[in-house]
């Protein structure tokens, strides 16, 4: 099955929670992708960039979600922590690559197959996102369906 994952910022969660049925597009600039998940990848991510554990992450309830009226068998949005959209905001290229190398290996443990220069993408583009919401105290989301 396949996934579609789009990542996008909004002004608030009211916001964000009004297109899960639809989807960004038509109401935000977003970010497409596809066939990870999409709540794991974040968590992982904010892991791997403060290091801090997955368990303690998922404890905090981290990432937060916004709308998932399917209670998880349809589409559904999520919000980036604010630990998270400041990390991809400072990051060079060179940690974005870091974090991507990481995630892959990561993604290999679990035995799924993720090609590194995609994850560098995916980070890149999610990083020139975050940076560009910030100046419009803007939030990352991300709706997958």
């Amino acid at each position: 099955m396949s996934t579609t994952i789009k990542f996008f910022a909004a002004p608030d969660h009211a916001a964000a929670a009004a297109v899960v049925d639809v989807g960004p597009d038509d109401f935000f600039q977003s970010l497409t992708f596809g066939n990870f998940d999409a709540e794991k990848a974040l968590i992982e991510w904010e892991s791997i960039f403060t290091g801090q554990t997955f368990e303690d992450l998922v404890a905090a309830d981290v990432p937060d979600v916004v709308a998932d009226p399917g209670d998880g068998e349809g589409p559904m949005v999520l919000a980036a922590s604010r630990a998270l959209q400041d990390a991809l905001t400072i990051a060079d290229e060179q940690r974005l690559v870091e974090v991507s190398r990481l995630w892959v290996a990561e993604r290999s443990a679990d035995g799924e197959v993720f090609d590194e220069g995609i994850a560098v993408w995916i980070l890149s583009g999610l990083a020139e996102l975050v940076r560009g919401i910030g100046r419009k105290q803007e939030s990352l989301y991300c709706w997958s369906g």
